[in-house]
């Protein structure tokens, strides 16, 4: 499968806290919807499994959006506050042009939690969570629990089973699935791909 982050010149949209840039790869042949990825916080969208996720949509024929958000950009390592991350995102879907079909979104980890938070507001029809940080590393006292139950579309996690920022907990509506590895999912890309592929077409099959 091709990779489809630097398939064609990047957009640059503007949104509230400075432009973003935003790799579109339009699907092969008539659409069945659109799936919009975002990084995590030290990432871009070059991560593989960012990259995997995008591949098998393309390949059951998903328009793919990957958003790299404003703060890298501009070059900044340290990631936005969640409140400029929650508006930049929604701004930037806002601006794409969709194809008919269901709305997916996602991202890796940090870009999880904001496809969390924001998936009322932009009209997902599902949410697909690469390495949800469901805790700070050691600190399962701080749990981000609250931004996944507040999803009422369908989830997919995909996360390592060795995570040290925890292993969510599934729930109807919300599937979980583990494979080998840590936080960045590079163990077992099949895995991965399977995962990723099975709810994809499940996800996009209900809501049509």
């Amino acid at each position: 499968m091709r990779s489809c982050c630097h398939a064609v010149t990047p957009l640059e949209l503007a949104t509230p806290h400075g432009p973003a840039r935003v790799h579109v790869q339009a699907a092969d042949g008539a659409a069945r919807g659109s799936l919009v990825l975002g990084h995590g916080a030290g990432g871009g969208v070059g991560a593989p499994d960012i990259q995997a996720a995008a591949a098998v949509a393309q390949a059951l024929r998903f328009m793919v959006a990957l958003v790299e958000q404003p703060y890298r950009v501009a070059g900044r390592k340290s990631p936005a506050p969640a409140p400029h991350l929650d508006a930049a995102w929604t701004d930037v879907i806002e601006q794409l042009e969709l194809p008919d079909g269901p709305l997916i979104t996602g991202g890796r980890s940090s870009g999880a939690r904001v496809a969390c938070r924001t998936a009322a507001a932009t009209g997902a029809a599902g949410v697909l969570c690469l390495a949800f940080p469901l805790h700070p590393p050691g600190r399962p006292d701080r749990s981000r629990l609250p931004e996944l139950e507040a999803v009422a579309v369908p989830v997919l996690i995909v996360q390592g089973e060795s995570d040290p920022f925890g292993m969510p907990p599934a729930a109807p509506g919300r599937e979980v699935v583990a494979i080998k590895g840590n936080h960045s999912l590079r163990s077992d890309k099949a895995a991965l791909d399977a995962a990723v592929r099975r709810w994809l077409d499940a996800t996009t099959t209900r809501a049509t």
